[in-house]
């Protein structure tokens, strides 16, 4: 979001305010050119109701001391839709970032069902892609204007990738970065995922570093298997700007994030999906899925390290996602929305 929050900035009709949820820890010096506001809530050990509920009513009581204009989300978090629904509530319209994004399976984590619950209460849709808008022209609930801006981590990424330098490669072992996050990917899933990296550092030469998600269960979990592992680096989660260098740095990315699939092909990095299904639908040639199975995920490794023509077909960099410049699209179709709903008041 920091780079529509700074295309926001430079409109001087526009007045905003960063409203963070507590998703994450540390991200109001991101957003250097707006005043930030934090929930300060512990949202620790809540289920996924309780933590909607939570949030939506302390979003809402917060908006509603100086009700905006529009209220601006992004992506398919529980903070996301409570904020869409903290402005619904109270008749403030929406504006979604990132919209249209389809798995077309309701699976039984809640980010599909987020996805579909923002769109259809948004009065403006920003899509990452033409695929993305098809989703959202083919859903009678969605009623909002639809528009093409390209996805505005694109934007971050680019901007990041300026300040990251990356660190010099093993000659002997390529690097692996892996990341694994999601609800779909924890008990069972999550433990094929470390037999997999076990036997990938065993068998191939390979390293893994490895960022650990904030999630203090999942954290934990994968300590336990995998710490102490030779070649298997477990690291604090890191900032942006050196998660790009790390990227930058890597040889391959094996992960479960949608931002990654997104990142990786920008950049030129091969990715593994470690999932059945993506809402990144648009599967360039630098994306595969190969789900949790362990010797799934070995054999796309190892084919990889076997086939120097397919390992370079995957490392072409390419923007499916967005050209680097959706947060200025962004603010100026939000500007206008404004502005027009503006006149209509008079």
């Amino acid at each position: 979001m920091a780079p529509v929050v700074t295309a926001l900035s430079a409109r001087p009709a526009i007045a905003q305010q960063v409203l963070l949820t507590g998703q994450h820890s540390g991200l109001a010096e991101a957003f250097q050119t707006a005043p930030v506001s934090e929930l300060g809530l512990d949202v620790r050990n809540k289920s996924v109701a309780d933590l909607q509920d939570t949030l939506t009513i302390a979003i809402g009581t917060h908006i509603a001391s100086a009700p905006p204009d529009l209220v601006l989300v992004q992506g398919d978090t529980t903070s996301a839709l409570a904020g869409a629904l903290a402005a619904h509530s109270r008749g403030i319209p929406i504006a979604h970032v990132e919209a249209g994004l389809r798995s077309h399976e309701r699976e039984p984590w809640p980010e599909e069902s987020n996805r579909v619950a923002i769109d259809a209460l948004s009065d403006l849709l920003f899509a990452p892609t033409e695929a993305a808008a098809a989703n959202l022209a083919a859903e009678p609930q969605v009623t909002g204007s639809i528009h093409i801006t390209g996805n505005s981590g694109i934007d971050a990424l680019f901007l990041a990738r300026g300040t990251a330098l990356a660190p010099p490669r093993d000659a002997e072992r390529k690097t692996i970065l892996v990341t694994c996050h999601r609800r779909e990917n924890q008990t069972e899933a999550l433990a094929s995922i470390c037999v997999a990296l076990k036997r990938l550092v065993c068998e191939l030469p390979v390293e893994i570093l490895f960022p650990l998600h904030p999630n203090r269960h999942t954290r934990r979990a994968i300590q336990a298997v995998l710490g102490g592992t030779a070649h298997i680096t477990l690291t604090e989660p890191v900032p942006y700007p050196e998660m790009v260098r790390l990227m930058e740095a890597s040889w391959l990315i094996l992960t479960d994030s949608g931002g990654l699939q997104e990142e990786g092909p920008a950049l030129g990095r091969p990715v593994l999906v470690m999932r059945g299904v993506t809402e990144r639908t648009e599967a360039p040639a630098n994306v595969a899925l190969v789900g949790t199975d362990p010797d799934a995920i070995l054999s796309a490794v190892h084919g990889l390290l076997m086939d120097e023509v397919q390992y370079a077909r995957m490392s072409r960099p390419v923007l499916p996602f967005g050209d680097g410049r959706a947060g200025p699209r962004i603010a100026m179709l939000i500007e206008a929305y404004i502005a027009a709903r503006t006149r209509l008041a008079l």
